[in-house]
């Protein structure tokens, strides 16, 4: 499951740095990349938000292996 924390970690700091990228000058990478709302742009947004709600559950196991 290590893998899985990785890659949902990885998509969410892609997608982190691309909001600052949005916040700062306007400039959205995915869209650019892939096309703006394009059906590859669209997978990308929804894999990063899916990411994101997935490490809420980080919040538990880091408190669990702090009692360790």
């Amino acid at each position: 499951m290590k893998w899985f924390d990785n890659t949902a970690l990885t998509l969410v700091i892609i997608g982190a740095l691309n909001w600052l990228l949005i916040g700062l000058f306007r400039f959205d990478a995915v869209a650019w990349l892939f096309g703006s709302l394009s059906w590859l742009s669209r997978i990308i947004y929804v894999l990063v938000g899916l990411s994101g709600i997935y490490l809420i559950s980080l919040y538990g196991r880091i408190d669990s292996m702090s009692e360790l």
